[in-house]
């Protein structure tokens, strides 16, 4: 089995993409990665948007419609759930071969 070249997943992109199994605008995403991360990952504005972006053109993530004009919202498409699922069993196989041998 080939491994697909998107993998692995920066600890970034894999935050930012479970942050977005539902619908959110860029402060929200910034304060569930955090949440998620136990405070481990922390987003610059920057940062944060350069990874939307690159998400956006990967096609991981899509712009939804928004009540408020002022913020863009997005969420997760299937392509992205999809690669978020592959690096999730990759990273469960690196524990389970790591927990065998310790």
């Amino acid at each position: 089995m080939n491994r697909d070249k998107n993998l692995p997943l920066t600890e970034t992109t894999y935050y930012v993409l479970l942050s977005l199994l539902q619908p959110a605008h860029g402060y929200l995403i910034m304060q569930k990665v955090e949440q998620l991360s136990n405070g481990q990952v922390r987003l610059a504005a920057g940062t944060l948007y350069g990874a939307i972006e690159n998400l956006l053109k990967q096609k991981f993530i899509q712009s939804v419609k928004s009540d408020d004009s002022r913020r863009k919202v997005y969420l997760i498409s299937d392509k992205g759930k999809e690669i978020l699922k592959l690096d999730f069993e990759r990273m469960k196989h690196m524990i389970s071969v790591t927990s065998n041998l310790l």
